[in-house]
C-alpha cells in the first residue's frame, strides 16, 4: 500500500511518498480502509520534531474509512463498519491498523469526509469550551485563529452556550468566516494590535477566557485581557512555542489560571470520549454546528498540505485523501 514515511525529523519535504507492507490488525484491533485522514497542527510537530517520534514513523492521528478486518477480540466491529479515529498514529495511508477502543461508530447520516473534518478539532473544542473552562452566558471568552478549524468549532460551541465572542483572524476573507461562525467580534491582527482593539470594544481586564492555540505571537497579551482569577487556556504553538514566565506574573496580573490540556486528559475513558462525539453529531445532525472543509490534498501531496498549514493560508479543516 501507499503511505507517508518520515524517516528524520525536518521541513515538509521529509514526507515521501512510500510503498509499504500492508498492516495486518493484531489483538483488539481492527484494519480500515482510510477515505480521508485530517490534518492538524500536531502532525507539523511530529514531523519537525518539536514533539519526538521514533523514526520512520506515519503521520496523521485522525480520519474515517471502512473496516477490513478485525483482530482477535474484536466483537464490537465487523468489515464493512464505518468508523472514524482521532488518535491513531499512521493515519495518513491507505490502510491502518488501530485499536478497537479508539474506534467511533461513524452514524449513516454523518459523511466520512465530514466526520476526518470535524473529530480531533471538535473534540478540542468541545473540552475547552464545556470543562477546561465551561462558558456559560454572557461569558466574554477571545479564541485566537478564529477561522482555523477549531477556532471556527469553538466560536459555535461557544455561542450555544450565550457567550460575547472575540476572535483574531490574518485577514478579510478569514473575518468573514469567523464572523459567519457566530463571532460577535472580529479582529485582523495584522492591521490592528489586538489587545488595544479588546480592549477599545471591552475595556481593560474584561475577557474571561482566552483560548490561545498560536502560542509564542499571543500569549503574553493574551495574559494582560483577563479579569481577576480569569484563565488563559493555552492549547497550541502555531507561532512557536509560549515564553517560560514565573508563577508570581500570575499573581500579579489579577491571580490568574493557566493551563495547557491535552486531549488525553479530556478523553481519559471510552465513555467520555463517546459522549464528546456524540454531542457533535447530533449537533452537525441537527444543523447547530457547521464544519468547513477549507482544502483537500492527495496522499501524495500531504508536504504541500502541511506547507498551507503552516504559512496559515488555509481555513477550516484541511483533509489529506488517499
Amino acid at each position: 500500500m501507499k503511505a507517508i514515511v518520515v524517516s528524520a525529523p525536518g521541513d515538509p519535504d521529509q514526507l515521501t511518498l512510500t510503498d509499504v507492507p500492508d498492516p495486518l490488525p493484531g489483538n483488539d484491533e481492527i484494519l480500515v480502509s482510510v477515505i480521508a485522514a485530517g490534518l492538524n497542527f500536531i502532525d507539523t510537530y511530529h514531523r519537525s520534531g518539536l514533539y519526538p517520534m521514533e523514526m520512520p514513523f506515519t503521520p496523521g492521528l485522525e480520519g474515517a474509512g471502512t473496516v477490513l478486518a478485525v483482530g482477535p477480540g474484536v466483537t464490537q466491529y465487523q468489515p464493512g463498519d464505518a468508523v472514524c479515529w482521532t488518535w491513531a498514529i499512521g493515519s495518513y495511508a491507505e490502510k491502518v491498523v488501530i485499536p478497537a477502543d479508539q474506534a467511533i461508530p461513524l452514524p449513516e447520516d454523518v459523511a466520512p469526509t465530514v466526520a476526518a473534518a470535524l473529530l480531533l478539532q471538535g473534540i478540542t473544542a468541545h473540552y475547552l469550551a464545556t470543562d477546561t473552562f465551561p462558558l456559560k452566558e454572557d461569558d466574554r471568552c477571545l479564541i485566537h485563529a478564529g477561522a482555523g478549524g477549531v477556532g471556527l468549532l469553538l466560536t459555535q460551541i461557544a455561542k450555544m452556550a450565550g457567550a460575547e465572542v472575540f476572535t483574531t483572524v490574518g485577514s478579510k476573507e478569514k473575518a468573514e468566516l469567523s464572523t459567519g461562525a457566530g463571532a460577535d467580534h472580529v479582529i485582523l491582527y495584522n492591521e490592528t494590535d489586538f489587545k488595544e482593539e479588546v480592549e477599545e470594544i471591552a475595556g481593560p481586564g474584561a475577557i474571561d477566557v482566552v483560548y490561545d492555540g498560536v502560542g509564542a505571537a499571543t500569549f503574553l497579551k493574551g495574559l494582560d485581557l483577563l479579569r481577576a482569577r480569569g484563565m488563559l487556556v493555552t492549547f497550541g504553538n502555531a507561532s512557536g512555542p509560549p515564553p517560560e514566565i514565573s508563577p508570581l506574573i500570575l499573581a500579579g496580573k489579577g491571580s490568574l489560571f493557566l493551563t495547557r490540556p491535552t486531549m488525553a486528559h479530556y478523553t481519559a475513558t471510552r465513555q467520555e470520549l463517546l459522549s464528546r462525539t456524540t454531542d457533535l453529531f447530533d449537533w452537525v445532525s441537527e444543523g447547530r454546528l457547521d464544519v468547513r472543509i477549507g482544502a483537500e490534498f492527495a496522499l501524495a501531496d500531504a508536504a504541500e498540505a502541511h506547507r498551507a498549514l503552516e504559512g496559515r493560508s488555509t481555513t477550516g479543516k484541511v483533509l489529506i485523501r488517499p
